[in-house]
């Protein structure tokens, strides 16, 4: 598999460390925040294949790291850790729902799901996300 590289960021560390481990035992090349404002002053543009971003975090949340790392990488993939269904009903009737809700990955995480749904999306064609939120 092509080494492929990507970005973590959740406020519960415990569920860092997992997607981290779960993910680099796959072959995937993985940076871990904890804290959305470390995360968004690490980010380097044309680095990461995917990001995963939790939505409900303090300083930032999911939706606005994810306008942010648009503003400096229009081609990265995003998608969104989350314990909530309401989220994905905000996109089931967009154009992209041939992969909208696999977009969404719902805690608690199975690593399997995890594993699958990461595939899935990188694996996809074009942009897949490039939402106005």
């Amino acid at each position: 598999m092509e080494n492929k590289k990507v970005l973590v960021v959740d406020d519960e560390p415990d569920l860092t460390y997992l997607c981290k481990m779960v993910l680099e035992d796959e072959g995937y090349s993985v940076d871990a925040f904890s804290d959305s404002l470390e995360a968004l002053s690490s980010f380097k543009p044309n680095i990461y294949d995917l990001v995963i971003l939790d939505i409900k975090m303090p300083h930032k949340d999911g939706f606005e790291l994810y306008r942010k790392i648009k503003e400096l990488d229009t081609n990265v993939k995003i998608c969104f850790l989350t314990a909530s269904e309401m989220y994905y009903e905000k996109f089931r009737e967009e154009e992209y729902t041939s992969i909208g809700k696999d977009l969404f990955i719902h805690k608690p995480i199975e690593n399997e799901e995890l594993i699958k749904k990461i595939k899935k999306i990188l694996n996809s064609s074009g942009n897949t996300n490039n939402w106005k939120i």
